[in-house]
């Protein structure tokens, strides 16, 4: 079922992520024609062939979108600030070892930092002074022999080239190359650089991060069978047994801590929303007792999602929201249009509030109820079938909540809700007042 298959090896100088030889990544294209479910494991058979690697298969919108939720492609992250790297590295290990005790955390890893050799000039300031050299002019010269350094730019054809100054590879090819390299004196002479700096090898981290001032190591896992949420509070609970140094910290990263912000800031506006929802409702129906009623049904629209997010695994992702504020919308026109309808009936049309009332809108706005829901219904079909694919991650769960929860709505809006408004839609003497009335016109 691997229709085409490429390699991404995140060297600095090959691609367009700064990463080191140690890190590579294969972009794997899937035939529509087979079980996506049955290919994906068997990539995954494949992978796991390889121990001692590090891997996490996964689709590239998943990645992306986690990485510029989270800043990471991983749904838990442990991220350690401190000033040692030496001892971050320590502390890293401990909390990889918290992580594999805990039931469905899986890859669990540290950020890799090992140390590497690295060519070091550091200058003796009094020697570079007869010279008439200055610390900083030596470190260019090393570098610029060493490394190279770009001087300018050459266009040709309508396109530029780069135009750099770099000595031949058998002049920085040792130690002792780099100590008899020739830099420019002040005096237009030559200086050899073992005469004013020691050139020596010594070990240095292959990449150290900062954030706020402090050096920063990351330590990621994925997980699996369980939910997320139940792993993160185990997790906080072992967390909060270890013991950190003075200016040694941690901060929770990761799919998990997006969601609990996303929460909160959900929280926060959704008493806003539920006021201004209630005030809209106000507004359309003109009577405190029907916007109440209208508004207490809101929220039964929503079992039929929540039995579909529940049949697909129980987990509530961005797709899930979008697809439970949809159903919310359509129950809402749906209520206020039956409301409503009832109302024009009794003020226009002269229909006594009673069952024949009921039974009379709810027959009237049979159709467009109904239309709503088929033809909703009928255009989140084809994404449902489809099944949970690559660049569905949103659409997917979305479409199974508002398929779900359209078919609660549909029977709320047209037996639960006029049911409602017979027996509340008029305090006690209205209702009496109404049954009088009806009795009064009946023998007529």
């Amino acid at each position: 079922g691997v229709r085409n298959f490429g390699a991404h090896i995140g060297q600095a100088m090959q691609a367009d992520e700064v990463y080191g030889v140690d890190f590579g990544e294969n972009w794997i294209s899937v035939d529509p024609a087979v079980d996506y479910d049955e290919t994906l494991a068997e990539i995954q058979k494949v992978v796991d062939r390889y121990p001692g690697l590090r891997r996490d298969v996964q689709t590239y919108l998943k990645e992306r979108t986690r990485e510029v939720l989270a800043g990471s492609s991983h749904p838990i992250v442990i991220r350690l600030y401190g000033d040692d790297i030496a001892k971050l590295t320590e502390k890293a290990d401990e909390l990889v070892g918290i992580l594999g005790g805990i039931e469905g955390v899986i890859e669990e890893k540290k950020e890799l930092v090992t140390e590497m050799t690295q060519m070091q000039v550091e200058v003796d300031l009094a020697k570079a002074q007869k010279f008439g050299l200055k610390p900083g002019d030596v470190r260019r010269a090393a570098s610029t022999m060493i490394s190279g350094e770009e001087v300018g730019d050459y266009f040709y054809n309508g396109q530029a080239y780069d135009v750099n100054v770099w000595t031949p590879p058998d002049q920085r090819d040792s130690i002792t190359d780099v100590e008899n390299m020739l830099l420019d004196t002040a005096d237009g002479g030559h200086v050899l650089l073992k005469e004013i700096a020691e050139v020596r090898l010594a070990p240095t981290y292959n990449a150290i991060k900062r954030e706020n001032s402090h050096r920063r190591l990351d330590v990621d896992a994925e997980i699996e069978g369980r939910d997320l949420g139940s792993i993160v509070d185990e997790l906080d609970d072992k967390l909060s047994q270890v013991k950190f140094d003075t200016g040694y910290s941690y901060r929770m990263l990761g799919d998990f801590t997006e969601r609990k912000e996303a929460s909160k800031n959900l929280n926060r506006w959704a008493l806003v929303a539920a006021a201004g929802i209630f005030l809209l409702l106000m507004m359309a129906l003109r009577s405190a007792r029907l916007s109440v009623l209208s508004y207490v049904t809101l929220p039964m629209a929503l079992i039929g999602g929540a039995i579909a997010v529940k049949i697909q695994g129980g987990i509530v992702s961005l797709g899930s929201l979008v697809g439970f504020f949809t159903v919310l919308g359509i129950v809402a026109r749906n209520g206020i249009m039956l409301l409503s309808h009832y109302q024009h009936l009794e003020e226009h049309e002269g229909e006594i509030f009673g069952p024949e009332l009921v039974i009379r809108g709810a027959v009237e706005r049979l159709a467009p109820i109904l239309m709503t829901a088929l033809t909703t219904g009928l255009a989140l079909i084809p994404l449902v079938l489809s099944g949970n694919v690559p660049g569905q991650e949103i659409e997917y769960p979305m479409a199974i909540v508002i398929l779900g929860g359209l078919v609660v709505a549909t029977i709320l809006n047209l037996f639960i809700v006029p049911a409602l408004y017979l027996r509340f839609g008029r305090n006690k003497m209205g209702r009496e007042i109404a049954a009088a009335e009806l009795n009064r016109v009946s023998p007529a």
